[in-house]
């Protein structure tokens, strides 16, 4: 219910503008010269480019745009090749259903590009296309090419601002974290931290790993990004003090984001900050005086402290590697295959009316990296109902012909605006669309609804049965296996701050602590798709929330101690670093091994600590043992374990 409400969010005008003139301007090119059929099939390949228009920095739209055009080639080609022919249309698309689910686990455009695969392979082998061969794959692929185009005009005007207003972005969140430190917001506050991060990285690398860090621009801007990190690492020090700091400090990054932002950065004198007493207080000082001479110019930092351009594409290469050998990737895999598989054979080999639609509605639903697959069979659903009613309304009052061309730029206009406010969004305002450009190559005209209604109802059917209901993983989250790799590297992570050689490779320290919030990330989001789950997952998905924080906050506390060693605090001794280690890999193997929270058996240790007076307690890793404590205790509930006690409540 909470899918179905539209999100808050703006509508991208730039977007509408640009799928509005991509896919009415080829069939209005189409109408002219006498071959509409050939418009609608530019036109159903600009729709595949404005559907992966989805990335910010132009760099990155070339890559989202053009190489899933390439694939959608490829598999109309395949698909074309086998139209009409029962059981070879099967075994191929099942094949090509294999191999699109296992390259999906790539990264985002190999997902993207699986899906343009298998999706243009089954409209090839259910709609009738032009010959000879080559010239639907030609067509949609120019119809992708024409989207890239209109992407690419305002790149004179606009390169290197969506990078610089992710790192400005990033800076706006950390002030934000920093206002919120010593109150209960900052755990509310402290996920927008981490995704703004990421989103910068993956914008800001991406770039550099093409340019080498050759351009000025943006080695300035990855400064920047990097300047920002020590700020993070010391704002789980100043949460730590239990009382919010001065609002000068929170100013001043909001200052740095403004001055990231327009390229115009003040002078460094402007910056106010009152003087530190303590070793959390120096770290928040030392830190923001850092950033803003990075900001401001004076010094640009090390650009190899959190990455390189070749990690990229070690990454990339290992990415592929896993694509082929993981369990996850051919697991996904079979998965789709057999979903494409029954639903081929389904309109191929049995006596009902040939429709692609039933096979492309499994392509759409059955993608888990776009989310719950029990979720979005559902929304698709509701989704292709609003949008067939639209579509009735068209095919039934106005005639083909020159009257599409104006229907057409009000119902491209939609996809982009819709598709932000969410899934069912999405589906209503695409279905009308597809119809409409199908209909130029079968000419059903309105006896299209009433058959496409019920395909999509059965290809969600089939979702739902062959590919969730029978599979044993639908039935229990994957929270507790993100949880144990968050436990794991927290693990590592007080192995590399307080081990024998934590002075060595200060850079490694970061890169582990990075790791650390990215499997945060992946903790909340295996989390929010488990409860768009039905019982009994979603239900015990929730069960897991306590714990989830509770380990949030042992990562918070493992930093704050490594922070408030290098300004000023003694360091602990190797064996208390080692004790924390042990229990922390405890926690880590008996969240593998469970379930549910309940079956987890990690007995806490009573080892007198507590946070309290003592020589060990007080040291500086009296909080991060604090809470994992609780973590334990939390996972493994003991006989006084009382859920509504307010202790418990408030940490969790």
């Amino acid at each position: 219910m909470r899918a179905l409400r539209p999100q808050p969010a703006p509508i991208p005008w730039a977007a509408v503008a640009r799928a509005a003139l991509a896919l009415t301007a080829p069939l209005a090119v189409g109408l002219a010269l006498g071959q509409p059929l050939y418009g609608a099939l530019v036109s159903m390949g600009a729709l595949s480019g404005v559907i992966g228009d989805t990335a910010d920095a132009y760099r990155m739209r070339i890559f989202n745009i053009a190489v899933p055009q390439l694939f959608g080639a490829l598999g109309v080609t395949l698909g074309t090749l086998v139209y009409g022919e029962g059981w070879a249309a099967v075994a191929v698309l099942t094949l090509i259903a294999l191999a699109s689910g296992m390259i999906s686990s790539i990264g985002a455009v190999a997902s993207v590009s699986g899906l343009l695969l298998l999706l243009n392979a089954v409209v090839g082998a259910g709609l009738p296309m032009p010959s000879p061969w080559w010239k639907a794959p030609l067509l949609l692929t120019l119809g992708g090419a024409v989207v890239l185009a209109l992407t690419l005009l305002g790149w004179p005007l606009r390169g290197g601002v969506p990078e610089r207003a992710a790192v400005a972005a990033t800076y706006r969140a950390v002030a934000a974290l920093l206002a919120a430190a010593g109150t209960p917001a900052y755990e509310d506050r402290r996920p927008a931290v981490t995704r703004a991060l990421n989103t910068a990285y993956d914008l800001v690398l991406a770039r550099r790993a093409r340019d080498h860090g050759r351009n000025p621009t943006l080695v300035r801007q990855l400064a920047q990004l990097n300047a920002v990190i020590p700020i993070v690492e010391a704002a789980p020090a100043a949460h730590l003090r239990g009382r919010p700091l001065p609002a000068a400090i929170p100013a001043a990054v909001e200052a740095l984001a403004t001055a990231v932002e327009t390229g115009r950065p003040a002078a460094p004198a402007d910056l106010r900050l009152p003087a530190p007493a303590t070793p959390s207080e120096r770290a928040v000082d030392h830190a923001l005086r850092h950033a803003a001479t990075v900001v401001h110019g004076t010094e640009t930092g090390s650009l190899d402290r959190l990455d390189h351009p070749a990690a990229l594409s070690v990454r990339a290469r290992r990415a592929a590697r896993d694509a082929l050998v993981s369990e996850g990737s051919w697991r996904y895999g079979l998965r789709l295959a057999v979903c494409i598989g029954l639903a081929q054979s389904l309109v191929s080999l049995i006596a009902v009316p040939r429709s692609y639609w039933v096979a492309l509605t499994v392509t759409f639903v059955l993608k888990p990296d776009f989310g719950s697959v029990f979720s979005r069979a559902v929304l698709r659903a509701l989704g292709t109902v609003a949008g067939l009613a639209v579509a009735a309304l068209v095919l039934a009052e106005v005639p083909r012909g020159w009257w599409d061309v104006p229907v057409m730029v009000v119902l491209a206009a939609l996809i982009p605006a819709f598709s932000a406010k969410g899934y069912a969004f999405q589906t209503a305002a695409i279905t009308p669309v597809i119809l409409l450009l199908s209909d130029w190559l079968n000419r059903q005209g309105f006896d299209l609804v009433l058959p496409r209604l019920y395909d999509s109802l059965l290809g969600c059917a089939i979702t739902l049965v062959a590919g969730y209901l029978l599979r044993p993983e639908s039935w229990h989250t994957r929270i507790g296996d993100r949880l144990a790799d968050a436990v794991a590297d927290t693990a590592r992570y007080v192995s590399r701050a307080f081990g024998p050689d934590a002075e060595r490779d200060p850079g490694a320290r970061v890169r582990a602590r990075r790791r650390l919030y990215r499997d945060l990330s992946a903790v909340r989001a295996e989390f929010q798709r488990a409860l768009t789950e039905p019982p009994p997952t979603g239900t015990r998905a929730a069960a897991w929330w306590p714990l989830v924080v509770a380990v949030e906050r042992v990562i918070d506390a493992t930093t704050a101690a490594r922070v408030r060693v290098d300004h000023g605090a003694p360091p602990p001794d190797p064996a208390e670093a080692a004790e924390v280690e042990r229990q922390l890999r405890e926690l880590a193997a008996g969240l593998r091994t469970s379930h549910v929270v309940a079956g987890v058996r990690a007995e806490p240790d009573d080892d007198g600590d507590g946070g309290g007076d003592g020589e060990k307690g007080a040291g500086v890793l009296g909080p991060l043992r604090q809470e994992v404590r609780a973590a334990r205790a939390i996972a493994s509930p003991g006989p006084d374990y009382d859920a509504h006690d307010p202790r418990v409540q408030n940490r969790s």
